[in-house]
């Protein structure tokens, strides 16, 4: 058995699987001052929750894009299971060619959507992940990642817009009942919500205008499951994008 963890900036993604079975996924925010055994003692918790036997744990991988985080979540990997972690990077076996100025900066976890994508999906690919950034990855037909795109996530968003207006409230990322909002919290909602699905469809038929051909377009992350219903392009939601990544990426390079 495997435990696979995803250091966000503002989730961390603990999962295990066995094969090709993910046993269970959860998410714990990311706390750049926790200490190892905090971060141990999430990972007892969600054990525990399971009914998984930390003896049972042969290996372990981790991504992250939180790099002070990194070592804290390895040390206590290390004092709860007593394994060392594989950990992610752009020179590992993953099948994938990184055509970018600069490979060595990609992002671990967009290393790992694009490795899981290229695995189940038809090429070439567009990959979304709604996390605090929303981004967008391209794979091409040669399995080559030709680069991305990066915007403000909804949450950042939204954040944002409170903070800086005097009147606009915190309000729930739920759909409105209609696009044409009568009141302050249903016109933010279409904002955010169909804003972020306009940007998305509009930037999908740019890159499959840049690229000639369509593309298979694959969404993960935070509020996907929102979002893909307001778009106009058919998208396919997979939610454990990131731990299928990161058991492909361990069974090759193990």
């Amino acid at each position: 058995m495997v435990l696979a963890i995803d250091i966000g900036n503002t989730n961390v993604v603990i999962g295990c699987f066995q094969e090709q079975t993910i046993l269970f996924q959860e998410r714990m925010a990311t706390n750049p001052k926790a200490t190892s055994l905090e971060y141990a003692a999430m990972l007892k918790t969600a054990f525990e929750m399971y009914n998984i036997d930390r003896h049972t744990i042969d290996g372990s991988i981790l991504s992250s894009v939180v790099p002070p985080v990194t070592g804290t979540v390895k040390k206590a990997v290390m004092q709860y299971i007593g394994i060392t972690p594989m950990v992610v990077r752009y020179d590992m076996e993953t099948g994938l060619r990184i055509a970018i100025s600069y490979p060595e900066k990609l992002g671990s976890d967009l290393i790992v959507d694009a490795v899981a994508a290229m695995q189940a999906y038809p090429l070439p690919l567009i990959v979304i992940d709604m996390g605090t950034a929303t981004t967008l990855s391209v794979i091409d037909r040669d399995k080559q990642y030709l680069g991305g795109i990066i915007m403000p996530g909804i949450g950042v968003s939204h954040d944002s817009l409170i903070a800086r207006t005097a009147q606009l409230p915190k309000i729930a990322l739920e759909p409105p009942e209609q696009i044409i909002g009568k009141n302050t919290v249903d016109c933010m909602k279409s904002g955010l919500l169909y804003g972020t699905a306009g940007a998305l469809d509009g930037l999908i038929a740019r890159i499959q205008t840049e690229l000639g051909e369509p593309c298979t377009v694959i969404a993960t992350g935070g509020l996907a499951n929102v979002i893909v219903p307001l778009c106009q392009n058919q998208m396919i939601l997979d939610d454990d994008l990131l731990l299928k990544g990161l058991m492909v990426l361990y069974h090759k390079n193990k």
